[in-house]
């Protein structure tokens, strides 16, 4: 395969997993006179009716790539922030506690996503978790973000039964 082709074929992956989960651009901020933008987008959890979580992140410009060099890749840095929009309906979710991931977006050519996973908090909290934060191939990073829905103040409907605390 020659040069060319791998590209093509490498930017086609990127496009498809960057079309992962379900979400919806509301905004988006300009931050700069080089184009740079925030983004803004709705991410619904497909397993849970009545939460919505905003999440903000970073656009690179075309004038900020040529200006950086590197043309494949936007930080990591991302913003969330969950809220109930009505009754709760929580349907087959994972409980385990490494969570369960609902949206991802590609950040870079190849290496590096941006993610939100759900957790279950059944510890006498029973909250859901929202996490926001970016996956590396290789050193991983710590820039993240958190937002937490408590149930027990809210109307919950549990699809297959409430799961049995740990």
């Amino acid at each position: 395969m020659n040069r060319l082709a791998a590209i093509a074929m490498t930017a086609a992956l990127a496009v498809t997993l960057a079309a992962c989960g379900d979400s919806r651009e509301v905004g988006s901020v300009g931050v700069d006179w080089t184009g740079n933008d925030i983004a803004i987008d709705a991410v619904a959890d497909p397993e849970v009716d009545g939460v919505v979580c905003h999440l903000a992140y970073f656009n690179r410009s075309f004038i900020d790539r040529l200006q950086q060099g590197n043309w494949f890749e936007d930080p990591s840095y991302s913003a969330l922030d969950c809220s109930v929009t009505g009754p709760i309906t929580i349907g087959d979710i994972n409980t385990r506690a490494g969570g369960e991931e609902i949206f991802k977006e590609g950040r870079s050519l190849i290496w590096k996503s941006l993610r939100v996973t759900r957790v279950y908090d059944d510890q006498a909290n029973n909250a859901l978790i929202y996490l926001a934060h970016a996956r590396e191939i290789q050193q991983g990073t710590g820039k993240m973000s958190l937002s937490v829905i408590p149930l027990a103040t809210e109307q919950v409907t549990w699809t297959n039964g409430a799961p049995a605390t740990r």
